[in-house]
């Protein structure tokens, strides 16, 4: 069924029966049916026929670190990004990159240019186009605030520019999430800046990241979209929860906004952590907390 994927893949791209623990920041998950590293976007369009023809299943995956993979694992194919389309060019105030590279590196470049307006983006994890498809944001800034142009490949290997107004961004959202195109490029428009000043902004940003958020712990991140007129992180920690533990996973100490692994958490346990946040929070306050992490998987 896969020798076709032989013509255009080296052996070294295609795993089958994939550990997605190793392949996502919160490092849970039982296995994929296939994982596929497409090395450039001529791969992604062969692959994406390869699918439509058969049909076959597939869901895409960045750098993994704002997903959780059920302990059942992902029947059909992973189509990850996030190991390659890292190519990137920058003239004047425009950069071109394409959707796998690291959005922290792409920050860091944009300052060695001395290009200001990703600032913000310092020390998010995961993929420009992740970080597009969901509206990344941080620090009053979002990725709505830089991008000029969007670069869409939809099933059938069709290219469509979006604008920025066509990328329907929204908090934490965008046109790119209902799956009918793929983000495999943009374009971002900065502003001229002092380097030194922008690397010592993105410097105090790393910091205070460091100090606020348990990034010694494997995690998908923040846990919850911030609803209107909270915020996550007191509500749930005004409810006691700070510690908390369902198994492997923990409320962190650290911030009450994330969920952690404190070591062999499963998918369930995270799930059943989330639920019960869910609950408690819809009971004390009435208010509906939605999962910001995107849950993939057989249930």
């Amino acid at each position: 069924m896969f020798a076709k994927l032989y013509d255009f893949l080296t052996p070294e791209q295609i795993q089958f029966n994939a550990d997605m623990k190793q392949h996502t920041s919160f490092k849970i998950g039982g296995p994929a049916d296939i994982l596929v590293l497409p090395a450039c976007i001529t791969d992604l369009v062969k692959i994406l026929e390869f699918c439509r023809e058969k049909p076959f299943p597939y869901v895409l995956l960045g750098q993994g670190s704002n997903v959780l993979v059920r302990d059942k694992g992902i029947r059909g194919m992973v189509i990850k990004l996030g190991d390659a389309l890292k190519q990137f060019s920058i003239s004047g105030g425009e950069i071109y990159a394409e959707a796998g590279i690291s959005l922290s590196k792409l920050a860091r470049e944009a300052a060695e240019h001395s290009l200001s307006g990703l600032e913000f983006a310092e020390g998010i994890p995961g993929s420009l186009g992740g970080a597009l498809a969901m509206n990344a944001g941080a620090y009053q800034g979002e990725m709505k605030d830089v991008v000029h142009q969007v670069i869409g490949l939809d099933g059938a290997g069709n290219y469509k520019m979006f604008n920025k107004v066509e990328s329907q961004f929204g908090y934490r959202s965008s046109i790119f999430q209902d799956g009918a195109y793929i983000v495999v490029a943009a374009r971002l428009h900065l502003k001229p800046g002092q380097r030194d000043q922008i690397l010592s902004t993105m410097q105090n940003l790393a910091q205070q990241r460091q100090e606020k958020q348990p990034l010694e712990y494997p995690s998908a991140g923040s846990t919850f979209r911030r609803p209107p007129g909270f915020y996550v992180g007191p509500l749930i920690e005004g409810l006691g929860l700070k510690g908390f533990s369902i198994g492997g996973a923990q409320v962190s100490i650290k911030h009450a906004g994330f969920i952690i692994n404190k070591g062999q958490a499963s998918a369930q346990d995270v799930i059943d952590l989330i639920r019960h946040i869910q609950q408690l929070v819809r009971e004390q306050h009435g208010v509906e907390l939605k999962p910001e992490i995107k849950i993939l998987g057989e249930e």
